[in-house]
């Protein structure tokens, strides 16, 4: 019996407690340790590499955080491990070695991106989280990966992400199937973490009466975290430090 508690009970910090301006880097050691501080969860982001290592990464191109412009799917571990997050002594980690670092003491919420081959990306996450004995969830953009886990792992907490897409460049069809959450039929998701900007609306309120948990992304205030935990379920937080629980 899955607990989904999980996602309810504790507040994520959206890519660890990050801060730019303060030398504190998204997906890095240093905005895990501060999420950890506080007391956090944590939601991260996974690559999946061209030798099928998975990385802590939320680009798919190493351009905005490391200044090359080069392609997670077509690049080795061994080639980008020494390379830096921008100004900082952080590098890219892999997923093993980042579990390894929080070692249980937080709950992890990991969106699995839809870049490379996601099969072999769903599953080398699924062969990574099922060696530890931690709180961890999934979630992804990408139905065909919740789908992976409902198939292949259904023990998985696993959630669809979701938004209306209007900056995206997705064709009117594929919009309209993300954003009315039509695929859920399929890949029966244990929760939905919907874009904040578009919340309320008709599509998760479905969900909701089919007792299906939805969070929201980015909280980046406490009055929108009191909103979401008021109305729904929780939300991924940014920018700010919660005071509390409500």
């Amino acid at each position: 019996m899955k607990d989904l508690d999980i996602l309810t009970n504790h507040l994520y910090a959206h890519r660890g407690l990050h801060n730019h301006d303060k030398g504190i880097y998204e997906n890095t050691l240093k905005a895990f340790d501060e999420a950890i501080k506080h007391g956090f969860g944590i939601e991260l982001d996974t690559n999946i590499l061209k030798d099928g290592t998975v990385v802590v990464f939320h680009d798919k191109n190493l351009k905005r955080l490391c200044g090359i412009d080069m392609a997670l799917k077509d690049v080795t571990y061994e080639m980008i491990k020494d390379y830096k997050i921008m100004d900082s002594n952080e590098t890219i980690h892999t997923l093993e070695a980042v579990l390894d670092y929080i070692n249980n003491r937080v709950p992890i919420m990991i969106e699995i991106k839809p870049f490379g081959d996601k099969a072999r990306h769903a599953e080398t996450v699924y062969n990574i989280i099922k060696k530890i004995n931690s709180p961890i969830v999934i979630q992804s953009y990408n139905p065909y990966i919740v789908y992976w886990y409902k198939k292949n792992a259904k023990e998985v907490i696993r959630g669809q992400i979701s938004e209306f897409f209007r900056d995206s460049n997705f064709t009117f069809i594929t919009k309209w199937m993300m954003k009315t959450l039509i695929t859920n039929k399929l890949t029966k998701p244990d929760f939905v973490n919907y874009g904040l900007k578009d919340i309320p609306n008709k599509y998760i309120e479905k969900q909701k009466k089919k007792g299906v948990k939805i969070l929201a992304y980015a909280a980046k205030t406490e009055q929108e975290l009191d909103y979401m935990r008021t109305h729904y379920d929780n939300a991924v937080f940014e920018g700010f430090i919660p005071t509390k629980i409500k």
